[in-house]
């Protein structure tokens, strides 16, 4: 009884070597068993485990001398799972048979999953072959299917401890870049008040004080991106590669937002209206308001505002109608031909004059326009305001004052007149007509 104790003990452990990894389990010597531990039972009173793919149960095992069914389902599983983790995809699985020691290996990937014992095809009622076979059927099954619930939430498992191990690594390079990143931003808001301040200074133009200072801003941000992106190991000639690569791409997609950015530049750099500039730009006359990198605001007469994108700004004329301070009106006023044209210019000139807001120099300038069939048309420039309200209004009290002047004069404005010149023949078609016109009223 001694012997056939002997030689079953070293078979079993053996078995129960061929479960577990080799890096995990060292050779053991064969050591006599002990009476409690009997080859057909589990140390834990569980004499099949179920083997789990995907959370998916596949098949069970039982216990063996020394490896509880528990422990072995658990060994089994651990394989499995670590060869879905993988990035590669899986084989099929094989049989390898050994007739010597009456087993069979469950392989994968050149990667041993299970053996397959005699004790495994006593417990089934089947050959180590054939059980063998049948399991090898049902993982290569349940593998080629996976579940696909359970498939997501193992590679989003697999994903986030990927992602909680190397931010733990780079842990220290992203402590640096966010220091960095709070640095840039001190460091970009002071840069900008500093260019503010220089503005100020030299320009006295609101809208270059912006440009300086969102350029200031920008190029302070782009350094301190680059300095934080290198913290964190970006590799930049990749970087620049890719971007030759898809800058055609991008440029085509992007080219209206460049072209309107760039147009602001160029804008905010020549400087053809400020705000608060009346201007005419297109179809549109008012008020600029706002001039930002990519669109010019403006607020028109009648209280609406326009947004017009900077390329059509950069490629229409611009009218600047208050970038002098004052600005010429015209007004025309027409005399009879019996008066005297200087006695004309004289009143004239008095009533420009006395109207607020005509400006003394230039002084005032009259000048014959046209000869007229029933009057001498005299053109009357003077100089007002520049502002739009200002320029109406003084133009408005301007004529009123010279028509009234004229009248006071006694300088006649006559009205247009037109002489008709008839035929002899039209003379006497008009005088045959007249008489017919008037009996018919006598008859009436």
């Amino acid at each position: 009884m001694l012997l056939v104790l002997i030689l079953v003990v070293p078979g079993a452990r053996l078995q129960a070597q061929d479960e577990a990894s080799p890096e995990e389990t060292p050779a053991l010597p064969a050591l006599p068993a002990s009476p409690a531990a009997a080859p057909d039972r589990a140390d834990d009173g569980v004499f099949f485990a179920d083997v789990l793919v995907r959370g998916q149960p596949v098949f069970q095992v039982g216990s063996l001398a020394g490896l509880s069914a528990s422990d072995r389902a658990a060994i089994i599983n651990r394989r499995i799972a670590g060869l879905l983790s993988q990035v590669q995809d899986l084989g099929t699985v094989t049989v390898q048979p050994d007739d010597s020691r009456q087993i069979a290996l469950l392989t994968v990937n050149n990667r041993v999953l299970m053996t397959v014992t005699q004790q495994d095809a006593d417990d089934f009622g089947l050959t180590v072959a054939a059980l063998a076979q049948q399991w090898a059927d049902r993982l290569n099954q349940v593998l080629a299917q996976p579940n696909l619930a359970i498939d997501v939430l193992q590679r989003l498992d697999s994903t986030t401890r990927q992602l909680v191990d190397d931010t733990i690594v780079l842990l220290p390079s992203l402590l640096g870049a966010i220091v960095l990143v709070g640095l840039t931003w001190m460091v970009a808001k002071g840069v900008r008040r500093l260019g503010l301040l220089w503005a100020e200074q030299t320009e006295g133009d609101r809208s270059t004080e912006i440009l300086i200072g969102r350029l200031c801003y920008g190029g302070v941000w782009v350094v301190g991106s680059i300095v934080a992106l290198g913290i964190l190991g970006l590799d930049f000639a990749a970087l620049l590669g890719t971007l030759g690569l898809t800058s055609v791409a991008i440029g085509f997609s992007l080219r209206d937002v460049l072209s309107n950015y760039i147009s602001g530049v160029i804008l905010l750099a020549a400087r053809p209206f400020r705000i608060g500039d009346q201007v005419v730009i297109g179809n549109y006359e008012g008020t600029v308001v706002q001039i930002q990198l990519r669109a010019t605001t403006m607020r028109t007469y009648d209280g609406r505002l326009v947004y017009i994108p900077n390329q059509q700004v950069f490629q229409k004329s611009v009218v600047n109608n208050t970038d002098s301070p004052a600005r010429r009106s015209d007004v025309v006023v027409g005399i009879d031909y019996d008066a005297d044209i200087n006695v004309a210019r004289q009143v004239i000139v008095e009533a420009v004059t006395s109207v607020k807001g005509v400006e003394s120099e230039p002084p005032p300038l009259i000048l014959v326009q046209d000869l007229a069939p029933s009057t001498v048309k005299l053109e009357v420039r003077f100089w007002v305001n520049s502002r739009r309200q200002s320029f109406l209004q003084v133009t408005s009290e301007a004529s009123q004052a010279i028509k009234e002047r004229l009248q006071e004069a006694g300088i006649e404005m006559p009205t247009e007149i037109h002489t008709l010149m008839f035929r002899e023949g039209a003379k006497v078609a008009v005088n045959a007509i007249a008489p017919e016109e008037g009996d018919q009223q006598e008859r009436g």
